[in-house]
């Protein structure tokens, strides 16, 4: 009789366990299709064209993580979020990960239950002014109105940073980027605040970019990246390995133009274990073997997707700085894909 119990008491035990580890990623490929958490419009990071089709540089990685996953980068679905509604439509299960400009902090990972897997772009909270303003420095908007979106880590940025130096603002509370540069443009508020990227991102779409200077004081640190709900972990290493897959093959030289002939050609055992030629790293993250491949190939290796959507040749400008591989002082370094 106890052997009974105990034999009906393990099954179902490992039923539970069964139940505990059919994640997101079962999800994903049951659906054939990610559903990725995305801005509702921020040029170069993530904006839908002319065509409705979602393109930037957090786009891209939703783009790698689907082709990764699936086999195709097509098979993604974009939903966009405000800053209020991101962390509540991630942690409901109505997206699979959220890759929206997010910043990692401590009450994000604690009080939200969530997990930042990566850091896709190392930022810092900056001030945009129109020129003639006549200020050149963030200690001199005393008194002034700054358009802030709400929910935000920015919000409370702000507010340390005007007490520390002993001046004082209005705040002019919007929902989202859009609405933050048709009140700044508008004349509404003095100043527009937010991550120096999301300033460049909105300065390259105004019809007079010139006429508008982003001030040199960076008040905060924003490791901005993927999301995903805590305790799912096998999706979150999916999601942290795309990601790193990227940033790899930017180290190894592989370019999503020439990764034939580097897999044709290569003798690095970590290259042929990226590209699936060697070994089993898909299979034991539950994926293809191809997976990592698939993924440079949706848009490039890491650099390549810098470049094109916010790099030094696009409107937006941005250099590397930060966001350089480790070997070239920058921060970004991905663990041995071993």
């Amino acid at each position: 009789m106890k052997k009974s119990v105990f034999l009906g008491t393990l099954a179902a035990t490992t039923v539970l366990a069964g139940a505990a580890f059919a994640g997101t990623l079962d999800d994903v490929k049951a659906r054939g299709e990610l559903i990725c958490g995305a801005n509702p419009g921020l040029t170069g990071f993530a904006a839908p064209d002319a065509n409705g089709v979602y393109q930037g540089f957090d786009a891209s990685l939703c783009k790698a993580i689907a082709a990764a996953v699936l086999g195709d980068q097509n098979k993604v679905k974009f939903v966009p979020l405000t800053s209020e509604t991101r962390f509540t439509a991630l942690a409901s299960g109505e997206v699979d990960v959220l890759i929206r400009n997010s910043t990692w902090t401590f009450s994000r990972d604690h009080d939200l239950k969530l997990d930042f897997v990566a850091v896709n772009y190392y930022d810092g909270q900056g001030f945009l002014v129109k020129k003639d303003l006549g200020v050149s420095s963030a200690k001199e908007l005393d008194g002034a109105t700054v358009c802030i979106q709400t929910g935000t880590t920015t919000e409370l940025n702000l507010a340390d940073f005007f007490k520390q130096n002993n001046i004082t603002y209005t705040p002019v509370t919007v929902a989202d980027d859009s609405e933050a540069q048709r009140n700044y443009l508008a004349g509404t508020c003095d100043a527009f605040t937010t991550d120096a990227s999301g300033l460049a991102a909105a300065r390259s779409s105004f019809p007079d970019p010139e006429n508008h200077i982003i001030l040199p004081e960076i008040i905060s640190k924003e490791p901005l990246g993927p999301v995903v709900r805590h305790g799912d972990n096998q999706w979150g290493d999916v999601v942290r390995w795309t990601f790193n897959a990227l940033l790899i093959a930017e180290e190894k030289g592989i370019t999503k133009a020439n990764l034939a002939e580097v897999e044709a050609s290569t003798t690095d055992p970590e290259v042929k274990r990226l590209l699936g030629s060697e070994g089993d790293m898909g299979v034991m993250a539950g994926l293809d073997n191809a997976a990592f491949k698939n993924a440079i190939l949706a848009n490039g290796n890491y650099g390549e997707i810098f470049e094109a959507n916010i790099g030094s040749s696009t409107p937006i400008g941005l250099a590397r700085g930060l966001n350089a591989l480790w070997t070239q002082g920058g921060l970004q370094y991905a663990a041995p894909f071993r």
